[in-house]
C-alpha cells in the first residue's frame, strides 16, 4: 500500500512538472486599447487555405485587394472611428465608412471588433459586426479572420502599419 501511494505521488509530481513545462499554444500576447488606437494603413492581405487568385469579399464591403492601402482611424474615444478605401483600380470604389470599434478578450485571445455605422445609426442599436483576432499592435498590427472556404477552415491575414 505504501509503495502504491509513493508511486501515485511521484506520478502526480511528474504530471504537474510536465504540464508546467509544455509550450502554450493558441494564446496571443496581451493587447490593450492604447496599443490599437491611432491611425493605421492596411499594407497586406494574405490567405491561408484560400487560393491567392480567389476573389474574396471582406467585411461585406469590397474585394480584399481593394482594402490594400486603406486608412483606418481608431481614435482614443474607443467608440467611433472610420476606414477609407481609396483605390479605384480593378473595379474598386473609393469609400469612407464610419465604424464603432472595440477590443475584447475571448478565451485569452485579443479580438478587435467593429460595427459599420450609417447616417443616424447609434452603435448600441447595430447588432451586426465583425471580429478578428489581433496580435502585435506596436508599429505593426496583424488581424486574423478565421473563415470557411469551400467547406474547409481557412484564414485571412491582414497586416496594418501605424502611420
Amino acid at each position: 500500500m505504501r509503495k502504491f501511494s509513493f508511486a501515485a505521488l511521484l506520478m502526480a509530481i511528474v504530471a504537474v512538472f510536465a504540464s508546467s513545462c509544455s509550450p502554450k499554444q493558441g494564446v496571443t500576447q496581451d493587447i490593450n486599447k492604447s496599443a490599437v488606437k491611432g491611425n493605421w494603413v492596411l499594407t497586406d492581405i494574405k490567405y491561408e487555405g484560400i487560393p491567392d487568385n480567389a476573389k474574396v469579399t471582406v467585411f461585406d464591403e469590397a474585394n480584399a485587394k481593394c482594402f490594400i492601402g486603406s486608412q483606418w482611424i481608431l481614435p482614443d474615444n474607443y467608440a467611433m472611428g472610420s476606414y477609407t478605401l481609396s483605390s479605384t483600380e480593378n473595379g474598386c470604389s473609393a469609400v469612407t465608412q464610419n465604424i464603432a470599434w472595440s477590443l475584447t478578450k475571448s478565451g485569452g485571445v485579443s479580438m478587435f471588433g467593429f460595427k459599420k455605422l450609417y447616417s443616424g445609426d447609434k452603435a448600441k442599436n447595430v447588432t451586426e459586426g465583425y471580429r478578428v483576432e489581433v496580435t502585435g499592435a506596436g508599429s505593426v498590427m496583424t488581424w486574423r479572420a478565421n473563415v470557411n472556404f469551400e467547406n474547409k477552415n481557412a484564414a485571412i491575414i491582414y497586416t496594418l502599419q501605424r502611420k
